[in-house]
């Protein structure tokens, strides 16, 4: 029996030297590695912080651009909207010039072809009177059976003439 209790003695010694080995074992830990993990900790949470800034500002970029390329479009869009109101204000202008154009010329069209009407009229008017006049004249010698003057007799026919297309004119 009495081994067994040197096998459950309590050694304080050996309590100490583990203790003291347990804490220089923790101040060298702590001194080489806890040290330097946490301050590669340090550095790994200020470049995933410096990430995190990049991304903001990547983001505010972007929102910004987004807004400005929106404004384009809108702008774009008015612009497009005013070139095509000119241009349609520009066809509907070249449209009444050229129905006005058109309108001018049929008129002069109408009025040349009134004015000539008119001048056939009168040339058809004074071909009668003259057809008139030189049968009337033919018509007057045979009659008479005597010799008129002939300018004398056609100054009379175109007086008398004249009298009858002006009272029927």
């Amino acid at each position: 029996m009495i081994q067994t209790l040197d096998i459950i003695t309590i050694n304080i010694w050996s309590i100490l030297i583990s203790l003291a080995n347990l804490v220089i074992l923790f101040f060298i830990l702590k001194r080489f590695l806890y040290k330097p993990f946490k301050k590669m900790l340090q550095q790994r949470r200020e470049a995933i912080d410096k990430q995190y800034e990049a991304a903001d500002a990547a983001k505010c970029s972007a929102e910004a651009s987004k807004k400005e390329w929106e404004a384009k479009l809108d702008t774009a869009g008015l612009e497009a909207e005013a070139i095509i109101k000119d241009a349609e204000q520009q066809a509907q202008n070249r449209k009444d010039n050229i129905i006005s154009e058109a309108n001018q010329k049929a008129e002069g069209i109408i009025r040349r072809a009134e004015s000539e009407a008119e001048l056939e009229r009168q040339k058809a008017d004074a071909e009668i009177k003259t057809k008139i006049a030189e049968v009337s004249a033919a018509l007057a010698e045979k009659m008479l059976e005597r010799e008129i003057n002939t300018d004398d007799h056609r100054a009379l026919i175109d007086s008398f003439i004249n009298e009858v297309g002006d009272s029927n004119g």
